[in-house]
């Protein structure tokens, strides 16, 4: 069985995804950026400002999708400069406080809509 998670808590997909996918007792939620799901438009701020916006994006999909980020075991996180690893890291850490998922952090040269950070995740359903 496979089922596509979308909510308007989150914001919308920005080309052919979804926001998550359900299969065989996981959720699969594509890389999220800092878009404000009220106006669709990315926040301003640092890397910890979109971090955090990024954080309750990814909360909100697995949220309707019947999990959520303490049933996260694997994420993925893209950042526009490594130089900001310190500041991401700090409201990573806030979220994934008890038993954080494996992880893996990039610098990417370029991402979506030129933000800052994006994140992906896979979490139990």
């Amino acid at each position: 069985m496979r089922d596509v998670i979308a909510t308007k808590e989150g914001p919308q997909a920005i080309g052919p995804y979804s926001q998550a996918i359900r299969a065989n007792g996981f959720v699969f939620v594509s890389g999220q950026v800092a878009i404000d799901p009220v106006n669709q438009q990315v926040i301003s701020g640092d890397v910890a400002a979109q971090t955090e916006r990024v954080l309750k994006n990814l909360s909100a999909i697995l949220t309707a999708a019947g999990s959520g980020l303490k049933k996260v075991v694997r994420s993925t996180v893209f950042l526009k400069n490594m130089d900001d690893f310190t500041a991401m890291n700090e409201v990573y850490g806030r979220y994934f406080n008890v038993a954080p998922p494996a992880r893996s952090t990039v610098e990417v040269a370029r991402l979506p809509k030129d933000v800052l950070v994006e994140i992906d995740v896979i979490a139990l359903a």
